[in-house]
Formats: structure tokens, sequence, C-alpha cells
């Protein structure tokens, strides 16, 4: 594999020519440089991406905390920082956050002490304020899924209210209007929002959510599933389900089907994400799109960014919106 030396004996040049050309370092002429690259090419030569970032006192790295692996919603935002590390020839630092502060905490110091300046964060136990400092003392610090008021420019978040809405519009002009809703049990913003936002929407529409028709589960396909249980117990009319999530909508269906019941004919289904999952249960599920992968290209372009000293010119907003992706799991109630 060709080395420093050889590029600089073909160029006739120092290596320390060559280290000024690879690192797009001063004092080298336009000719001596576009000798050097042309030689690089020619015999094959790769920088070393990590001899360079020792160069430069900084890693050539883009790190992300997510909460977990296995989610498919968390793997298609570490896929969208991925795009943007192999775009910028850089290395994807991953690290795990859990369910917990400390853990989160621990997530982040573990990509400090690793010299990642760039990092896009998934946090959402730790508090705003320590999160605030934390970007404060880390200027490549992006935060998404979450919205600090003090530092709205360094967060991508999306309008979780506005795809309660959504979702709840979906049912109601499809005639539903004995509602039920399987939520997540977790104590943070997400599913609380989502939730507000369906009331408010059916409240518009004069249209109630008994307190009885809500259930709630960890946010996956066997609580959505056992939530969907402890609701069927109670023996209570409803012709729609909204779900919090795309994996617990799948649990609902399970649970429908054993029942005895079909969706959409007896139950419409709605979740959220449109994560890879809603294509495949059977029936097909009608969903709230959230464009997480696009998000996370996004904060990892605004995290480089404020890495390299500029700012951000990126996007006209940091808010996104969800929208809907009408499959086969939702009809109209008349059908029903």
């Amino acid at each position: 594999m060709p080395t420093i030396k050889d590029v600089a004996k073909e160029a006739g040049v120092s290596i320390a020519t060559v280290s000024r050309v690879v690192n797009n370092g001063p004092k080298v002429g336009d000719a001596t440089r576009a000798r050097v690259l042309q030689i690089m090419q020619d015999i094959g030569y790769r920088p070393n991406a990590n001899a360079r970032a020792l160069v430069m006192q900084k890693e050539a790295s883009l790190g992300v905390v997510i909460p977990e692996l296995t989610d498919p919603f968390y793997a298609s935002l570490a896929s969208g920082v991925d795009t943007v590390a192999r775009q910028h020839n850089m290395q994807l630092l991953l690290s795990t956050g859990l369910i917990e502060a400390s853990t989160e905490r621990a997530a982040i110091e573990l990509l400090l002490q690793r010299r990642c300046d760039a990092m896009i964060v998934h946090s959402k136990f730790m508090s705003d304020d320590e999160l605030t400092e934390l970007a404060v003392a880390t200027p490549g610090m992006v935060f998404i899924n979450r919205y600090l008021p003090d530092i709205p420019e360094r967060c991508i978040w999306l309008d979780n209210i506005a795809g309660g809405k959504l979702a709840a519009r979906h049912l109601l002009v499809n005639g539903h209007t004995n509602l039920a809703c399987i939520t997540s049990d977790y104590s943070i913003d997400d599913p609380m929002l989502r939730l507000q936002g369906f009331k408010e929407e059916l409240g518009e529409a004069g249209v109630s959510l008994r307190e009885e028709a809500i259930e709630y589960g960890a946010p996956g396909q066997l609580g959505g599933e056992l939530a969907t249980q402890a609701l069927l117990a109670k023996n209570i009319p409803f012709t729609g389900i909204f779900a919090y999530n795309d994996s617990m909508a799948a649990g609902v269906i399970k649970a429908l089907h054993d029942a005895g019941l079909k969706v959409p004919q007896d139950v419409s289904v709605v979740g959220f994400d449109d994560v890879l999952l809603s294509r495949y249960v059977r029936p097909q599920l009608s969903t709230m799109r959230y464009p997480i992968e696009r998000m996370a290209i996004n904060a990892a372009e605004l995290a480089l960014s404020l890495v390299g000293g500029h700012p951000s010119e990126l996007h006209s907003t940091n808010k996104y919106l969800p929208t809907l992706v009408k499959r086969e799991s939702s009809s109209n109630a008349s059908l029903s």
C-alpha cells in the first residue's frame, strides 16, 4: 500500500509538504498542490483518517446517541447520521443511552472522551438545563426529537401535537366517533403530546375520548398487545384505535385478530412513525410518517456546520410536521 513517503518521493517534495496538501494547509503553491494530488490519485494513496485526526487534534468522527439499537425508529435515525458521516469520510461513533438519565449522561460522556466534537443526541430523560449546559460547552452538539427553549437553533424536532391531531382527523373523516388510544407508559413528552393533539382535535369536532378508552403499555409490540387485551376486557365500544407508534400498532392488530376482530372491517387502526414494519404487517398499517432519517441527516449537517464555526443556514425551520400515510388498516366506519 502506498505511503506518504512514496508520494513525497514521486512528487519531489518533502513529507511535510504532502501533509500540508492532505490537510489542506497553507504555504503550498497551487501547482505543487495539484501535482501532489495527481500523484496521490495515480499511485492510489489514501490518507489515514485517524492519523489526520491526531494531527488536527480532533477525531475524524461523527457521534450519535440513541436509546437502543433494536428499535427500527432509532435504526433509521442512526442510518441518517451514518449517511452524512460517509459523505465526509468520517467514522460513525454510536452510543446507547437506554431509558434513564444516568445512562444518557454516560453515553454522551463516552463520546466526549473520544474527542467527538460533532454529535447528534437523542435524550428524553436528562433535564433541559443539563442538556443546555452541555451544548454550551460543546458547540457541535445537536439534539434530535427534543426541543430546548434556550437553544432552539440546536434542536431538530417533530410537532407531535400536530401528529395527534392529524390521526384524529383521519379517523373522524372516516366517520369514527367511538375511539380508543393505546399509548406509551414512558414519562416522556412524545406520548403525552400525541395524546394531547388527538384529544384536542376530537374536542373541536364535539367528540370526547373517554379515559377508560385509553390504555398504557411499553412502547413495543408486546406492550401494544397487552394494552389492547386490557382495553377489550373493559367491553366498551370502539371502531377506531390510535396507537402511539407502529410497533404498538402491530401488537394492537395481533390482539384484535386473536379476539376475533377484523382490521379494518371491525376496527380501524392508525399508528405513528412509518417505520419499515408498517408496510409488512397485515393489513398494511395506516400511520403518521415521522421523517426521522431526513431529520437525522439535517441534524448531522447542522452539527458539522457548527463545529466548522459557520452559522447554520441549512434549514428555514428545525421543526418538522408528520404526514398521513393511508394504507389498509383504516377504513370508513360505515364499512365496519
